[in-house]
């Protein structure tokens, strides 16, 4: 009889020892993703749509999306929603979602609020962004290299795309030579303006472009195929576009950043405010090369980025800028 009770008071003191090793000081049950466009998108929703899923997976949560969430009065009524299905996570898969998420944020006390490429100022609201420079830098390097203009060009959202300014620098390095030219759409999901742009590069013998939106990008890749022109693929591996026409893609995996946030908000780790992540953190890489960029280069290439994520130092001798 002692042994047995003994046995009972081992195993109800090595289960309150489980419950209490997890560190764990929030769960994750139910969490909701609100999309200025489109989760079937094939880019950037499309991404956002999978980190929901993999949350839904590691997780077993619940999980809840809602799409065209693009002014304040359709995500505060998303929120509130939400809130009636007792959902303690919200993404807001993009930059227009943080000022609404500040001002919110108070009235949601139960509710972390994440966003992308904005300014998190309250305790329970968190912003991600990418640190694009670098990934910026190996695009341009790579764009540099296959021209034979000596002409390449960006065709960016946002004069603050620090990846923009990376494209630029990178092929500097590669080849001082190279002339650069850069325009802008002022939305991502524009395409007739960025093929308009498109045609203005093409006018002036760019035979490479960085077409840095997620909402055009494709369109963009298409048209410089027909041309037999070339392109840097943006936010996902786009060689399968073409793998003669994408050299190589700057790949931000917002699906893997879902799953950081949510191990950290479990294990109360997940910060308030402005959060950067980087090569080194798992979430940008560099896409398949192209076969038409000889092997020796794209070993380089590879080299260069290793070196980054041991170092962070860039090719140049220089650090990451942003």
């Amino acid at each position: 009889m002692m042994k047995r009770c003994y046995a009972l008071f081992l195993v109800a003191f090595l289960l309150g020892l489980s419950g209490c090793s997890t560190g764990n000081s929030a769960e994750i049950d139910k969490v909701g993703l609100l999309v200025p466009e489109a989760v079937n998108d094939g880019v950037w929703g499309t991404k956002g749509y999978k980190g929901l899923l993999k949350i839904q997976s590691e997780y077993n949560a619940d999980v809840f999306y809602k799409e065209g969430m693009k002014n304040d009065t359709s995500i505060k009524q998303a929120v509130n929603e939400f809130d009636k299905k007792d959902v303690t996570l919200v993404f807001g898969h993009g930059s227009e979602y943080a000022e609404v998420f500040n001002n919110l944020s108070a009235d949601y006390p139960n509710i972390h609020f994440v966003s992308f490429n904005g300014d998190a100022t309250e305790k329970n609201t968190t912003s991600l962004r990418f640190k694009g420079y670098a990934m910026g830098f190996f695009g341009g390097m790579t764009a540099a290299f296959h021209s034979k203009t000596h002409k390449v060009g960006v065709i960016a959202a946002f004069d603050w795309q620090p990846e923009v300014q990376g494209f630029i620098d990178g092929a500097k390095y590669q080849n001082s030579d190279t002339e650069l030219e850069v325009k802008y759409t002022n939305h991502w999901d524009d395409p007739t303006a960025a093929l308009n742009e498109l045609d203005r590069l093409i006018s002036e013998d760019v035979d490479v472009v960085y077409p840095a939106g997620d909402g055009y990008n494709v369109a963009v890749i298409e048209k410089l195929k027909e041309k037999g022109l070339y392109a840097i693929g943006y936010v996902s591996d786009q060689s399968d576009l073409g793998e003669s026409t994408v050299l190589t893609s700057t790949v931000q995996h917002a699906d893997k950043l879902y799953s950081i946030v949510a191990d950290r908000l479990v294990n109360d780790k997940l910060d308030s405010g402005n959060l950067e992540f980087d090569f080194e953190d798992g979430v940008i890489s560099m896409g398949k090369f192209s076969p038409v960029i000889p092997k020796d280069f794209q070993s380089e290439m590879k080299k260069h980025i290793q070196n980054y994520i041991d170092t962070g130092k860039l090719p140049n001798g220089k650090e990451s800028k942003q």
